[in-house]
């Protein structure tokens, strides 16, 4: 039997974080003395892992500086998930998509800009983490897109590049997908925009969960 294997992307395509990303991006930026950064910006480098995000965000800043503002960034990361303020809720229809899938056979994974920490807490919180067989973060992985994440999960489903589908909300998945040799499918609720997904070589964007769950014929 062929393993198929559907690799998600967390912020913007399993789960809504840009609030939380946003105010600690701003506590970090300010902790750090950076000047604030702009949150179009902050938003766009949502899926890089945080020191290549913020070193996008303050290109002009000291190593030392950019270091200060990525322990900033998880501290208050952490400070929020610690007092109940963190607010991280899955897109609508995503817990159904994903009931679907293991239903209908597929093997679920998540490459993620995320901690292991974080990406852990955000699932076990929606109680979706036992339905995925493998988790790959950017604590273990150079940043996307890198393809060692996706090349990560498909060793550890044991599933073929043409069997394995990323699915993801930027540019950095899709040129992910295509680094690995893998199909790459865009969806429209996350940070980057539908005809950028194209552009980098998406082979569709979604509209919307359930629309995804049709595409993939469960």
């Amino acid at each position: 039997m062929t393993v198929r294997l559907a690799v998600f992307d967390c912020d913007g395509t399993l789960s809504d974080g840009q609030a939380a990303v946003c105010k600690a991006m701003l506590t970090a930026f300010a902790e750090a003395g950076l000047p604030t950064p702009d949150l179009h910006h902050v938003r766009r480098s949502v899926g890089l892992s945080l020191p290549q995000a913020i070193a996008r965000l303050a290109p002009d800043a000291s190593a030392e500086i950019q270091a200060n503002a990525v322990e900033a960034y998880k501290t208050a990361f952490r400070g929020a998930r610690l007092d109940g303020s963190l607010h991280e809720p899955l897109f609508d229809g995503i817990p159904a998509l994903l009931a679907r899938l293991r239903v209908a056979g597929w093997l679920l994974g998540v490459a993620t800009g995320k901690s292991d920490r974080g990406l852990r807490s955000c699932l076990q919180t929606h109680g979706v983490f036992d339905l995925f067989l493998t988790l790959q973060t950017a604590d273990r992985h150079p940043s996307k897109p890198h393809p060692a994440m996706l090349e990560a999960a498909m060793a550890e489903a044991m599933a073929a590049p043409a069997d394995t589908i990323m699915i993801g909300d930027t540019v950095y998945d899709i040129d992910m997908a295509r680094s690995a040799g893998c199909r790459a499918i865009g969806v429209s609720w996350g940070y980057h925009a539908p005809e950028e997904l194209i552009a980098a070589g998406a082979e569709i964007v979604v509209q919307t969960p359930e629309e995804l769950g049709d595409l993939l014929d469960v």
